[in-house]
C-alpha cells in the first residue's frame, strides 16, 4: 500500500502553526516595541511573526500575515527572493536593497528592505524601513536639534547683550541730564528708547527657559476655549473663530499657561496674516483636535497621541521661509519679531511634542502632536 500523502495546509492551519510559533518564542514579542516593520521568516519565505508596525503598515492582522510567503507583499518579489536564499547560504550577514511594500486599500509604499540572519538557524530577520516615514524621522531629528542649538545660541546671545545694553541706556541717562539742549536731548531719548525695545525683545528671547514648567491635568479643549476669547476679543469683526472637538479626548499633563502661549502665538500668526480676509468678512480660523493611534515622533513610538490642528484659510507661508519657520527672527510679516513660532515649538517640545506645518494657499495647517498618557 502507498502511504498517505501529507495533509495540505489551508490558511487555518498555516495561521494556527504561526501562531502556535509566535507563543513558543516570547522574545519576538519585543519586537513590537520597534518603531519599523519587522517580520521573522523562515528561509523558505513564510512569516513566522510580525510586529505591531508591520500590521498597521500592510493593513492585515498579525494572524493574516504569519504563514505567508512575505515575498507576495512585495510588487517585486523576486529581490526578496534572492535575499532569503543568500541567508540561508549564509552567503552574508545582512543585505540591504530598496523595494515596494504593498498595502491593503493603499498604494504600495516605497522602503528600505534589510535582510539579516535570525536567531535560529533556519530564520531570517526583515526590517522594512519606509523611506517617507525615514525621511519624516530625519526632518523631526533636524527639527529637535535645530531647537537645541538655538535655544544655547539665544540664551548665550541674549546675555552677551544685556549686559552692555543697560550700560549704554545708563550712560544715555547720564548724558541727558548734562546736556541742557532740547535738539541734543532728542538723541539721547532715541538711544534710550532703543536701548529699552532691545531689552524687551532680550526678555522675550529669554521667556521660555527662565519659568519652571507647572504640571498638572488639563483638558486641552479648555486651553482651546481660552485661545479662542482671546482671538475673538482681538479679532471682533470679520473673522470666524470655529470648533471641531472630538470631546473623548483624554486630559493630559502639561502646563496649561505654556500651552496656551503656544497655541495663542500660532492663531494669532494666523489671525494676522488673514488681514486681508477679515477686511472682505469671509475669515476663518478652526480649532480641531483628533487621537492618533500609534503614532511615531521624536524618536519613539506611542500608542495615543493628541492633534491639535489651527487651521487658516488665509494666503499660505512664503516659499522663502517655510524651511526655516521655526528659527528664531523668521517673520513673514513686514514688522514681525519672529519669535512666535519659535517660542511654541520650545514650549510643545518641553512637553515631548512637536508641531508640523502643512501650508498651500487658502489652507495653511498647523499641528501640534502631544503623546496622551
Amino acid at each position: 500500500m502507498k502511504p498517505n500523502p501529507p495533509p495540505l495546509k489551508t490558511p487555518q492551519t498555516q495561521n494556527a502553526s504561526a501562531s502556535t510559533s509566535a507563543k513558543a518564542n516570547p522574545q519576538w514579542q519585543v519586537l513590537d516595541y520597534l518603531i519599523t516593520l519587522v517580520a521573522v521568516v523562515r528561509f523558505d519565505g513564510q512569516v513566522l511573526y510580525a510586529n505591531a508596525a508591520l500590521e498597521d503598515a500592510i493593513g492585515m492582522s498579525r494572524r493574516t500575515i504569519e504563514a505567508v510567503d512575505f515575498a507576495d507583499f512585495f510588487v517585486d518579489p523576486s529581490p526578496f527572493r534572492q535575499a532569503i536564499s543568500g541567508a540561508r547560504e549564509n552567503a552574508f550577514a545582512a543585505i540591504r536593497y530598496e523595494g515596494m511594500l504593498k498595502r491593503v486599500s493603499h498604494d504600495a509604499v516605497p522602503v528600505h528592505v534589510i535582510v539579516a540572519q535570525g536567531m535560529q538557524p533556519n530564520e531570517a530577520l526583515v526590517e522594512l524601513l519606509p523611506l517617507e516615514q525615514q525621511a519624516k524621522q530625519e526632518r523631526e531629528e533636524r527639527l529637535v536639534d535645530q531647537a537645541l542649538a538655538n535655544k544655547e545660541l539665544i540664551r548665550n546671545l541674549a546675555h552677551e547683550i544685556k549686559n552692555p545694553l543697560g550700560g549704554i541706556r545708563g550712560a544715555a541717562q547720564l548724558l541727558e541730564m548734562d546736556i541742557h539742549s532740547k535738539e541734543l536731548n532728542e538723541y539721547t531719548q532715541v538711544i534710550i528708547h532703543e536701548a529699552d525695545r532691545l531689552q524687551t525683545l532680550v526678555d522675550r528671547l529669554l521667556a521660555p527657559h527662565r519659568r519652571a514648567q507647572v504640571v498638572a491635568d488639563l483638558n486641552i479643549h479648555e486651553v482651546c476655549e481660552r485661545v479662542r476669547s482671546l482671538i475673538v476679543a482681538e479679532f471682533p469683526k470679520g473673522l470666524r473663530v470655529e470648533r471641531d472637538f472630538d470631546t473623548s479626548i483624554p486630559e493630559l499633563r502639561g502646563d496649561r499657561e505654556q500651552l496656551i502661549q503656544a497655541v495663542l502665538n500660532i492663531a494669532h500668526n494666523a489671525a494676522q496674516a488673514l488681514s486681508d480676509r477679515i477686511q472682505a468678512g469671509d475669515a476663518c480660523i478652526t480649532f480641531q483636535t483628533r487621537i492618533a493611534r500609534q503614532v511615531t515622533f521624536g524618536k519613539q513610538r506611542y500608542r495615543l497621541a493628541l492633534e491639535l490642528h489651527v487651521i487658516d484659510n488665509g494666503p499660505g507661508i512664503p516659499e522663502a521661509i517655510k524651511d526655516r519657520l521655526f528659527y528664531p527672527l523668521v517673520s513673514g510679516r513686514d514688522g514681525g519679531s519672529g519669535l512666535g513660532l519659535n517660542l511654541a515649538q520650545t514650549f510643545v517640545q518641553q512637553h515631548h511634542g512637536l508641531i508640523e506645518c502643512d501650508s498651500e494657499p487658502g489652507r495653511t495647517d498647523f499641528k501640534i502632536l502631544i503623546p496622551l498618557p
